[in-house]
């Protein structure tokens, strides 16, 4: 893949979440590679909590389809993912889960399919929320995608980030900066 399209997005809503500041950080990195990046905020998809009769009766919610779209689009996603109770935040996870539900006449999980994804997590934490992302991988192989074996995490967040929410530790930045940098390696390599 030429020129790869990204898709980053942070698996959490709230304004000042770590793992949007992180995503924006690695956004900026990734568009000084020469690729195609594109930021959203899951706060921009709102949707229902996944329920089969509400699938059955009303269909896809439009911010679903929305996402996979989106999705759909973009050959690798670089997902921020928080760790709320040492898993996956629910909303992350709602999104996915309606992502992947059978569409019309799209073939089975057709936005995770060969999907290059790397993970990134923030935490105020010593784990920097390492231990979402094993949940995350898990659910993510299962349906298709191909993530990294590598990953970045940015413990002590809530020191972290500079008032221009630049990484303050020069050393993470380096770390950032290599995660995505192979993370394009490969994407260009199985895209």
């Amino acid at each position: 893949m030429a020129n790869p399209k990204i898709l980053v997005f942070a698996g959490s809503t709230r304004e000042g979440s770590y793992n949007k500041k992180l995503a924006h950080v690695a956004e900026k990195i990734l568009q000084g590679l020469q690729v195609e990046v594109s930021y959203i905020d899951l706060r921009n998809f709102p949707m229902p909590l996944y329920d089969g009769d509400l699938e059955a009766e009303k269909g896809m919610p439009e911010q679903a389809l929305r996402l996979r779209h989106l999705m759909n689009e973009h050959g690798g996603f670089l997902l921020a993912c928080p760790e709320y109770n040492s898993s996956i935040p629910g909303v992350l996870k709602n999104a996915l889960d309606w992502a992947s539900r059978p569409y019309k006449d799209d073939p089975d999980l057709i936005c995770f399919k060969a999907k290059i994804v790397n993970l990134i997590s923030a935490s105020p934490g010593r784990w920097g929320g390492m231990r979402s992302l094993v949940a995350v991988r898990s659910m993510l192989n299962s349906i298709g995608c191909i993530v990294l074996p590598s990953q970045f995490c940015l413990s002590a967040a809530d020191k972290a980030f500079a008032a221009d929410g630049s990484l303050v530790d020069p050393a993470m930045q380096k770390l950032l900066q290599a995660n995505c940098e192979e993370f394009v390696r490969v994407l260009r390599k199985l895209g």
